[in-house]
């Protein structure tokens, strides 16, 4: 498979990801996508991130959501040299988050 049509099939999946209308259709379509495994476990990463740009340590993340240490260590880099992924929408998390009363 050549570079080109990798980069058509990533950017495929992307462009669907982004044309999901509401929370019940990207729920079903990562169902769908996904094993519940790996939705546990991306969901598990989301929640590190939180719990880290808010300042929480380790060892109160560990305890809480049950990530291992490796898996903080690796969102937390991500966090600090990764693609400003986190970064982007984090700010918008927690902002809805407010609004809804959870913050």
């Amino acid at each position: 498979m050549t570079k080109n049509r990798k980069q058509a099939q990533s950017d495929r999946l992307y462009e669907t990801i982004l044309s999901l209308r509401d929370l019940d259709e990207c729920k079903k379509f990562f169902s769908d996508l996904c094993t519940v495994a790996e939705l546990r476990a991306m969901e598990q990463r989301f929640e590190v991130a939180l719990l880290l740009s808010d300042g929480m340590i380790y060892n109160d993340i560990l305890e809480r959501t049950g990530a291992s240490s490796a898996t903080i260590s690796r969102v937390n880099r991500s966090l600090q040299y990764g693609a400003d992924g986190y970064q982007t929408v984090l700010p918008r998390v927690k902002e809805k988050m407010r609004e809804d009363g959870e913050l």
